[in-house]
């Protein structure tokens, strides 16, 4: 089976920084990657350069833009439309050919059939960053880059939002998400890409990452990623 998602040797330069260096991965279809690492690792900059948000200095990524749903920490939502006036209106800016159609779609897979014109300053955080997924699926991409899904997002907001997250997984959207709550990508993730400063230094489940540090494959998912880490840079 080829892979939804091939990455390889990306790289980006912002002058003299480089903030990836020779990234290289692939994903599958159905399948929940989490991006993790320390602040400045470049996790975000990944996540644009998949959705053709930016482009990369060098390296190359499979899918074009349009095939990569993008949902970004700040979402370009507008507040004093409905939820499905501002479906409606991506639909058109992604040239969507079944517009009315595709809002129909995205307002049953995200739940919130039921607040289609209730305006979206009158939202729960938890539904209007559901709304912001929902952009990112207007032109049912095969990938869909999530950066921080569920920050500011309460516990039970966070619980629905990985719920929904995981049904479009289970229907066979490659979803790669970056994250600092590394306990949502213990929980949810099947496999775990970190970065840092730049460069990948593992991929694979978390578990095989709690082994390679000694620790229960049921014990601390944070502590042990923060052991890694600091192998690394123990001379």
């Amino acid at each position: 089976m080829s892979p939804a998602l091939r990455v390889s040797a990306v790289t980006k330069r912002f002058g003299e920084l480089e903030a990836l260096r020779e990234v290289s991965f692939e994903t599958n279809s159905g399948e929940l990657v989490a991006v993790v690492g320390p602040n400045g690792a470049g996790k975000t900059t990944l996540l644009s350069i998949l959705a053709g948000i930016q482009r990369p200095s060098a390296g190359s990524v499979s899918c074009a833009p349009r095939e990569v749903g993008w949902a970004p920490q700040q979402p370009a939502l507008y507040s004093k439309l409905s939820v499905a006036e501002n479906l409606r209106l991506f639909a058109h800016l992604e040239k969507v050919p079944d517009v009315e159609g595709s809002v129909s779609r995205m307002l049953e897979q995200t739940g919130l059939a039921d607040r289609a014109d209730e305006r979206l300053d009158r939202l729960s955080g938890g539904n209007r960053q559901r709304v912001n997924v929902a952009l990112g699926l207007m032109a049912d991409p095969p990938v869909l880059a999530l950066d921080e899904p569920s920050a500011s997002l309460d516990p039970s907001q966070r619980a629905r939002l990985w719920s929904f997250i995981g049904g479009l997984a289970e229907r066979g959207t490659s979803v790669l998400f970056s994250t600092h709550n590394v306990s949502e990508a213990r929980r949810y993730a099947d496999r775990v890409i970190v970065l840092d400063d730049g460069d990948l230094v593992f991929d694979d489940s978390p578990r095989a990452l709690m082994r390679m540090v000694g620790e229960d494959e049921d014990g601390d998912f944070e502590g042990a990623l923060v052991a890694f880490l600091e192998s690394r840079s123990t001379p």
